[in-house]
């Protein structure tokens, strides 16, 4: 017993740190998790890390969160994934939760500092792409896969475009692969959950969606009905989400002003933008204490998606080891592959790079991290505290 809590202590307080170093959105989230559960814990292979990733995309709500909770789920069963979510999700909802109770720590001479970090996004993102294309793209055919992904998804970068990219990329790795002895992973089947359980979470997804669309809007509960929804429905993680959010909650419990002041907020925070939920949570509640709604609505937002993942992942377990599988897989990864570069290209090049001297700190940051292997927090520390000096 002891040992099993210090294995779930452990994987909290990693994720913790992950919660208050990844700045840069769900895309530099790839990289973190990347860099510190492939490269450097070597939890799982790059071909693992890749299936889990494209898996993630397929589920409505946070496509990072949902990765870190099935990293988790790898590593340390159910209890581990919820130990990995909270540790990477508890900073920032406590800061947005925070920031709604006015407590502003910082002002405008934070900003500079903030775009320190955006700068060391994209040399953490460029190390995903470098790091996966090596391993996941190393043929003729692969990274023809990868290019073409990118530019589709460059030029329509919906989230129903970037799932039909990853489906057609499976298709073509069906067709193209099928006859490789090329096995994607032969890993243990590490997430694994009872029949029961993974009835209980359907039917939860399932029942609790129908309630919260049942909910009239004047209701107390409408905020966590439409916090639940948003997880439920909505695919692309937190940019995404915010239109029907704004729908939902603007002006029946709060003002526009106030709802684009915490999304703003958001941005400049750390760990999943999701977490913006706690804010809205908490300025809108008409009970108190605030701080228990906004952790409700935190709740409410994610949960949706990890009961998918609970009722899903178990049969991909079985399903992957399936030859037409694994070939398809080899084209999904690729795809992967090319969604990656996409962000990089946009969004995370351009929030990024400003002028020369970003430019020359996003390189050196990234050989840093590729060449000498620098831990990822030191990076990413040592880039906020350039963009301050050099702004």
């Amino acid at each position: 017993m002891t040992e099993t809590k210090l294995s779930l202590l452990r994987i909290f307080l990693i994720y913790l740190r992950l919660g208050c170093i990844s700045f840069g959105g769900p895309v530099a989230h790839l990289g973190y998790f990347k860099d510190e559960f492939v490269n450097r814990k070597k939890w799982l292979s790059d071909a693992r890390y890749s299936e889990l990733l494209g898996l993630c995309q397929f589920v409505p709500g946070p496509s990072s969160s949902q990765l870190g909770f099935a990293i988790g789920w790898h590593k340390g069963g159910l209890l581990g994934a919820c130990a990995a979510w909270l540790g990477f999700t508890l900073p920032s909802a406590m800061l947005m939760i925070a920031f709604a109770y006015g407590l502003f720590a910082v002002g405008d001479t934070a900003n500079a500092f903030i775009h320190g970090l955006l700068i060391a996004a994209v040399a953490v993102v460029a190390n995903a792409v470098v790091g996966l294309g090596k391993k996941l793209c190393p043929d003729l055919p692969r990274v023809l896969i990868a290019i073409l992904s990118a530019v589709v998804v460059s030029f329509s970068p919906s989230s129903l475009m970037q799932i039909a990219t990853i489906l057609i990329g499976a298709m073509i790795g069906m067709l193209l692969f099928k006859q490789s002895n090329q096995a994607n992973s032969n890993e243990p089947h590490t997430i694994i959950a009872g029949r029961a359980t993974v009835a209980i979470a359907l039917l939860l997804y399932t029942g609790l969606l129908v309630l919260s669309i049942c909910i009239n809007s004047s209701d107390h509960d409408s905020i966590y009905a439409v916090h639940y929804q948003a997880g439920a429905l909505v695919f692309g993680g937190g940019h995404v989400v915010l239109p029907l959010l704004q729908e939902g909650l603007v002006p029946n419990l709060m003002t526009e002003s106030n709802f684009l002041a915490g999304y703003s907020a958001a941005q400049a925070l750390p760990g999943p933008l999701f977490t913006f939920s706690a804010f809205l949570g908490t300025t809108g509640s008409t009970n108190a204490p605030s701080a228990l709604v906004g952790l409700g609505t935190l709740i409410a937002i994610f949960l949706p998606g990890m009961l998918l993942l609970i009722g899903i992942l178990p049969f991909w377990n079985r399903l992957r080891q399936r030859v037409w599988a694994q070939a398809g897989l080899l084209g999904a990864n690729a795809a992967v592959v090319g969604l990656l570069l996409a962000a990089f290209i946009n969004p995370v090049w351009p929030h990024g790079i400003h002028r020369w001297s970003d430019f020359a700190i996003a390189t050196a940051a990234f050989i840093a991290l590729y060449r000498f292997k620098a831990p990822a927090w030191l990076t990413v520390l040592s880039c906020g505290v350039l963009g301050y000096i050099v702004s």
